[in-house]
């Protein structure tokens, strides 16, 4: 199959490369100071302990010259979820035809943009659970291997997902787009939002009593939309999410709390999430408005309450944008209580 990826970011090129060494004719869209980059050096994929080299890829500065160059079967959205609207529309304008579009991002309204702008019978929507790094520009690594989910509802499913259990990643079919976004939806926010504004690791969060409860409360609102929705937690692939949902909601705190500190604290060890990455890099923007932001304006267009997810995302955009210091929170799980009073 010939892919188009717009995107060479960490998700981007573990997916990309290991479909381009695997034989997949594939080609990345990147800024052109990138693009030069990488057509000169190629990708290299660290997994399963092997160093692998992928020089078969290629890369545009564009989508037009993408599309020109390389017409696709398939194109990848691997991009922040603020960058999908302007991404994919510079697609459209220089497509024809338009072929169908995957997106592996996290959030659960990514599909709808996209389908605002190319029609929902050309959206495919999917997810990733490998853990993924990106130590330096065109590499990656794969921390865990879990694995991809793909949602039925496009005659290209079956074959896109035999591509990608040939380049051993993993890849499983989902009756359902809806309890499969939200139930990655409900791991992104685990920990997230949380660690950024009070620049703590999750494992510290999970360890204190008053984080654990933001952090269980976040989870339980996250679940409460989704019942609303007529959606239940799935399991994707090596990620027990129905256990989470269980351990949220239906185990006491002094059982789940040193369970889930242990199984989601030392897991990661001392990386950070993407959020704290973003804002503590003043990187200026994260995608808090499309995880915990989607479960409180899910939950206002449902009638379900969701003070904690909005007040995350309020805050964290208001420290994103400078707006509010980053010193009054750092260590201080009082000061983001005293908000939720």
């Amino acid at each position: 199959m010939k892919f188009l990826f717009l995107g060479a970011g960490a998700i981007g090129t573990y997916v990309g490369g290991s479909l381009a060494a695997n034989g997949h004719r594939v080609c990345f869209t990147e800024r052109p100071d990138v693009a030069a980059q990488l057509s000169q050096r190629g990708l290299v994929l660290h997994i399963g302990g092997e160093r692998r080299l992928v020089q078969t890829a290629r890369f545009f500065s564009s989508a037009a010259q993408a599309m020109d160059a390389f017409p696709p079967d398939l194109v990848v959205v691997a991009l922040k979820s603020f960058d999908t609207e302007p991404a994919v529309q510079a697609l459209v304008d220089n497509a024809r035809p338009m072929p169908p579009i995957l997106t592996l991002q996290n959030g659960v309204d990514n599909e709808a943009t996209i389908a605002s702008i190319v029609g929902s019978d050309r959206v495919v929507s999917g997810t990733v659970t490998s853990a993924v790094s990106k130590p330096a520009m065109g590499e990656i690594v794969e921390e865990k291997h879990r694995g991809l989910g793909v949602a039925l509802g496009h005659p290209l499913v079956v074959p896109l997902v035999d591509a990608l259990n040939d380049a051993g990643l993993s890849a499983k079919i989902f009756p359902e787009a809806g309890p499969m976004k939200w139930s990655k939806l409900l791991t992104n926010l685990t920990g997230n939002a949380t660690s950024a504004i009070l620049d703590m690791p999750v494992g510290a969060l999970f360890a204190d009593r008053r984080c654990y409860q933001v952090e269980i409360a976040v989870l339980r609102e996250c679940l409460a939309v989704m019942r609303a929705l007529g959606y239940r937690p799935v399991d994707l692939p090596g990620t027990p999410v129905r256990l989470l949902a269980l351990a949220a909601e239906r185990v006491p705190r002094v059982v789940a709390q040193p369970l889930l500190t242990r199984a989601l604290g030392a897991g990661r060890g001392d990386k950070m999430p993407s959020f704290h990455i973003d804002l503590h890099s003043g990187r200026g923007q994260t995608e808090v408005r499309w995880l915990n932001g989607a479960v409180a304006a899910h939950g206002e267009r449902l009638g379900v309450p969701t003070p904690v997810n909005r007040l995350l995302t309020d805050v964290l955009e208001s420290l994103s944008a400078g707006a509010e210091d980053i010193g009054r929170f750092r260590g201080n799980p009082q000061a983001l209580l005293d908000l939720l009073k």
